[in-house]
């Protein structure tokens, strides 16, 4: 028998993945781009105050942290299309309203329309039902991939495009990048036989009161909340910065941007190699939190310059793009077997409500206090991240996989404790309305033929 896990990816889950990161790419695209633009080209809104301009950052994220797990409810009651197309008119009706605002409440009102239309566990869960288990992990790490380099072109993008367009001709980019992803998930992302019940992309009913008790998921909850937080805070503070303080002109700051991100991209690759290969992910996270903190303090202090704010924001996004690539990472590893949807479900929804929190407390913070009121409130706030991260304990380096069951396994009573036996086993549970077995697995230790003798299969596609 050939080994399933080296056959590669079919065309059509090569469709579905590169199509649904595409979607996901241009939402965020819109999402992202009016950070670095905002605060500088706001103020010319009727009615502006630094206060509203950071609740227009941050107003997103409360509509999509409130209504992003029940969009992926409604998606395995009505279909994923369905939701995702309507998400996806909902984001371009409030880009649209944003770009004929011409006072500072009319670019919250989008913003916070913008936010309603939360397809994020829809659009994960589709992939799933597109891609087969050994190709799943790729296939969200494509999603992954797509986000990240989204906001890198969003904060050199967003700039430029404001600069030839004004913020109305942003907001209504914005617009177009959300039909053109409602024209790919018509055209090229095909079509599935239906939602499958998944526990690793879907956020499971029972899973929801253990995630919300698990202390070492909150940990990580709280830590993408407080990373957001920090991130739309600080852009409330550091485009201005670069004007009052770098003398640098709005229409330039783009390749402040393009610097600090390419520079930050290929500087945590190193990091993340060396946490993954020599198991050493606490430490990293926590001296990447301590470097954001230590960054603050270096804004509030020596940020006088436009030297020092470009040298300031290169470490700022290694370590910023560092803790956003480990976060998801260290979830997965952390989830309970069958946990990892929601535990995901729950993790998105305190990344959108961190940037809104971040948005709004930055902005008032600014009104109140100035640039320096900002930098020592977020250098506050990773302060306290890094008090819960230095208490968690080293993440198990382990693999989710899900096996389906044949009738005969789904009876066999001792079966979770014989799996439990096993070296490299971390945990293990049966989910009979999906016939299958979610387990978690040390691959280093695990024997993976011995393993699929106790199931009594060889691993069926799923």
């Amino acid at each position: 028998m050939h080994d399933l896990h080296s056959e590669r990816m079919s065309g059509s889950e090569t469709r579905a993945a590169g199509g649904l990161a595409m979607v996901f790419a241009f939402r965020m695209l819109g999402m992202f781009m009016v950070l670095p633009v905002l605060a500088t080209y706001g103020m010319d809104l009727k009615g502006s105050t630094p206060a509203l301009i950071g609740l227009a950052i941050g107003a997103y994220g409360l509509t999509q942290a409130f209504f992003q797990i029940p969009f992926g409810v409604i998606s395995d009651r009505i279909g994923r299309r369905p939701v995702i197309y309507l998400g996806l008119l909902i984001f371009a009706a409030g880009s649209v309203l944003a770009a004929g605002a011409d006072s500072i409440w009319g670019v919250i009102a989008g913003r916070v329309l913008q936010g309603a239309g939360a397809i994020s566990a829809a659009v994960m869960a589709l992939l799933s039902d597109l891609t087969r288990e050994q190709h799943r992990t790729k296939s969200m790490a494509m999603i992954g991939m797509s986000i990240g380099l989204s906001f890198a072109v969003a904060m050199v993008v967003g700039p430029l495009l404001t600069r030839a367009f004004g913020l109305s001709g942003l907001f209504l980019a914005t617009a177009g990048l959300a039909i053109v992803g409602i024209l790919i998930i018509a055209f090229v992302v095909p079509s599935s036989a239906g939602p499958l019940q998944h526990r690793e992309s879907g956020v499971a009913k029972q899973a929801l009161i253990p995630t919300l008790k698990n202390p070492d998921l909150l940990r990580l909850d709280l830590g993408i909340l407080a990373l957001h937080a920090i991130l739309m805070a600080s852009f409330v503070a550091l485009p201005l910065a670069l004007v009052e303080q770098g003398n640098l002109p709005k229409e330039q700051h783009w390749w402040v941007y393009l610097t600090a991100l390419l520079i930050g991209f290929f500087g945590m690759v190193p990091f993340i190699i060396y946490a993954e290969k020599k198991r050493q992910m606490k430490r990293v996270l926590v001296g990447a939190v301590a470097v954001l903190m230590l960054c603050e303090l270096y804004f509030f202090e020596f940020g006088t310059s436009l030297q020092a704010l470009v040298i300031g924001q290169v470490v700022f996004f290694t370590a910023f793009n560092l803790l956003e690539a480990s976060l998801p990472s260290l979830i997965s590893k952390v989830a309970p077997a069958g946990g990892k949807g929601t535990a995901m479900g729950v993790y998105s929804t305190s990344q959108f409500l961190g940037a809104a929190i971040g948005g709004i407390v930055g902005g008032w913070m600014y009104q109140h206090y100035g640039l320096s009121g900002v930098f020592i409130g977020c250098a506050a706030m990773a302060l306290l991240w890094l008090i819960f991260a230095v208490n968690m304990k080293e993440p198990p380096y382990v693999t989710s996989l899900r096996l389906p069951l044949s009738a005969a396994s789904l009876q066999d009573v001792g079966l979770v404790e014989r799996l439990m036996a096993e070296p490299g086993v971390a945990d293990a549970v049966v989910v009979a309305d999906e016939s299958a077995i979610y387990i978690k697995v040390d691959t280093q230790q695990l024997d993976r033929p011995s393993l699929d003798r106790l199931i009594g299969s060889a691993p069926v596609m799923s």
